[in-house]
């Protein structure tokens, strides 16, 4: 096969070294096996991709947690902050802006389109980090502080536009900002852990296939697996 691969955050933040190694070991195994394997990446606008599926998101959570409170009678204090803080921004998104983000997926879905015209596959880290901690993406305690004052006033979707929220959102993002291109294309893609961090923690690779490519994600998945054996590993203690 030929695939393209890319270590680069499609939304401009920092990408680890262990990711980058993740990638590149990656990549000469994949030579090793016979494959066609050189850096490429679609013609995409990943940061705007990035906010157009965080619209989507919100909005479809807000219309969840509505749905939810007719169904069951739950009140807001039956919902935690954040899930809060996500539905006001997906309320305070006026509808000709959602209707243009809805729009752009079609874009999107060409251009990664394009990019499977000249390419079986895309590799990527699935991570740009090592696995983060549990907590560390919480929501930071002044932004916290600040939508429990507005949701009393009612003023919580404000806080939707501030650039603490944007802050906010591109550090949970800066993890993660490889996989939101399946998401809202509608591709197969696969993680396959094949690095490990000096700890032993593993640190996959994403592949992303074109329509229909879950078979030939799998045969790969497999021919890697033979290879490089992972059922067996377990982090260090």
């Amino acid at each position: 096969m030929r695939i393209g691969f890319t270590t680069r955050s499609p939304i401009g933040t920092e990408v680890d070294p262990h990711a980058v190694a993740a990638v590149d070991e990656t990549a000469k195994l994949l030579a090793r096996l016979g494959h066609e394997v050189e850096p490429a990446e679609p013609e995409i606008d990943h940061r705007q991709l990035a906010l157009d599926f965080l619209a989507m998101w919100t909005t479809q959570l807000a219309q969840t947690v509505d749905e939810i409170r007719r169904a069951t009678g739950a009140g807001p204090g039956d919902f935690e902050l954040d899930t809060h803080l996500l539905a006001a921004a997906g309320r305070s998104l006026p509808a000709p802006r959602y209707f243009a983000a809805h729009q752009r997926w079609n874009t999107y879905s060409r251009q990664l389109a394009a990019f499977h015209d000249r390419y079986d596959l895309l590799l990527t880290p699935t991570l740009a980090r090592p696995p983060v901690r549990i907590g560390e993406l919480d929501t930071p305690a002044p932004v916290r502080t600040l939508a429990r004052a507005l949701m009393k006033a009612g003023l919580l979707s404000t806080l939707a536009g501030t650039k603490a929220w944007e802050r906010a959102v591109i550090a949970n993002l800066a993890a993660t900002p490889y996989t939101q291109l399946a998401n809202i294309t509608g591709r197969p893609a696969m993680s396959v852990p094949t690095y490990r961090t000096p700890e032993g923690l593993p640190l996959g690779t994403q592949f992303v296939g074109p329509l229909g490519g879950e078979g030939t994600l799998l045969a790969l998945a497999a021919q890697i697996e033979a290879e490089q054996p992972w059922a067996q590993l377990e982090p260090e203690l």
